[in-house]
């Protein structure tokens, strides 16, 4: 599923089932592109002012020689329902 956080747009709704049985509505405000050599830890990591999501996975261009994508991918969202 998360290759599929690049074609994430803002207004995208993603939806979280919850182990008690109620789905977290998280609406996209932002995705971005990082090369994995500038991925800003700080900001995706950081403590928020309200619930947010952060989805992560690689994209850009493959590097055969290190078996792996240059870039990562964050879709930003913001917690809005939980039903």
């Amino acid at each position: 599923m998360f290759y599929r956080v690049a074609q994430l747009q803002p207004g995208a709704i993603v939806q979280v089932p919850r182990q008690d049985g109620r789905v977290a509505t998280f609406p996209v405000y932002g995705v971005e592109r990082y090369p994995k050599s500038e991925f800003p830890t700080d900001r995706v990591y950081a403590d928020t002012s309200r619930p947010e999501i952060r989805l992560i996975t690689c994209g850009g261009s493959f590097d055969p020689a290190k078996g792996s994508y240059r870039d990562n991918i964050v879709a930003y969202g913001v917690l809005t329902a939980v039903a």
